[in-house]
């Protein structure tokens, strides 16, 4: 072997630790000392900040930013942004596709994303281009913020602050969610929801939570408002009420006639007042919005 072949294998050796040192230290250099490069890092931060206060399973940063899909989908949406911005469609498309590959979740490098948004398990996690999402935001695995058509423009839904978007929801059009809402684990929403307002069921309905703001996701889906449960208590606190409205009109009929012309008794007793159940909160017409006063 001759000495200028042994030479370029040491080379050849030598330059794969070479590079990575280079790599290394620009993108270092990059996050420290340019202030393009100090904004990414503090935005890098703030999103590890955001699983571990919203995640009790984040043990540690490192576990954070090698086993959380969410957040490396959020990466690659940040550098496809980037593209798009700069009128660069294709590869900002090209660059979504590899993320969803590599995540399972797809984020169109048209939407808008706010600081602390957590894409919890995000597998199939879907997010359209004129989709807009506030700040401390909360996304779980299956949801759909999509279209309802083939119309242009605006046509995906705007998400306020500190909304909590449960498994498996659909948020479809150009709709509004206000600031603190929260959507019930697999609510199809279709109409605008005022702030401070829990939405569950198919068609998601809002259920005003007596003004109390969602804040930091309790993930507590068993406490949820149901809407139809609602109604049929009060229904039955409706027919509660007829029933002993009637036994007072027969009272006042049988004592309107003269003893001789009063019907046989027909041997039972009189069935007594039957308590109205307590007030609900289904009988607020604005508690239900659309239903029919009672």
């Amino acid at each position: 072997m001759s000495a200028k072949t042994r030479g370029d294998q040491s080379f050849q050796r030598g330059s794969g630790p070479m590079t990575l040192f280079a790599l290394t230290g620009g993108t270092y250099a990059f996050l420290r000392f340019t202030d393009s490069g100090k904004r990414l890092s503090a935005t890098m931060k703030r999103d590890i900040q955001a699983i571990k206060e919203r995640d009790p399973a984040a043990r540690s940063d490192l576990e954070i930013i090698t086993c959380y899909p969410g957040l490396h989908a959020l990466w690659f949406h940040r550098l496809a942004r980037a593209l798009w911005r700069r009128d660069v469609p294709l590869a900002a498309r090209l660059v979504s596709q590899v993320g969803r590959l590599l995540t399972g979740i797809e984020i169109h490098p048209g939407a808008t994303l706010g600081e602390g948004l957590f894409i919890d398990h995000g597998a199939g996690v879907v997010i359209g281009e004129t989709a807009e999402i506030g700040q401390n935001v909360t996304i779980y695995q299956g949801v759909t913020l999509g279209g309802t058509g083939k119309e242009t423009g605006k046509r995906h839904p705007t998400v306020g602050d500190n909304v909590v978007i449960g498994a498996g929801s659909q948020l479809l059009g150009s709709i509004t969610l206000g600031d603190n809402v929260k959507v019930g684990a697999g609510s199809v929403v279709v109409q605008n929801v005022l702030s401070d307002s829990t939405v569950v069921g198919n068609p998601g309905r809002p259920v005003i939570m007596e003004g109390a703001k969602v804040g930091i996701p309790d993930i507590d889906y068993t406490h949820l408002p149901d809407p139809v449960a609602a109604a049929m208590k009060c229904l039955v606190r409706r027919v509660v009420q007829l029933e002993n409205e009637l036994e007072e009109l027969r009272a006042e009929s049988a004592g309107a006639f003269p003893v001789a012309a009063q019907p046989k008794a027909s041997g039972k007793r009189p069935r007594p007042r039957r308590p109205i159940p307590a007030s609900e909160e289904a009988c607020d017409p604005v508690r239900l919005e659309g239903t029919p006063e009672i």
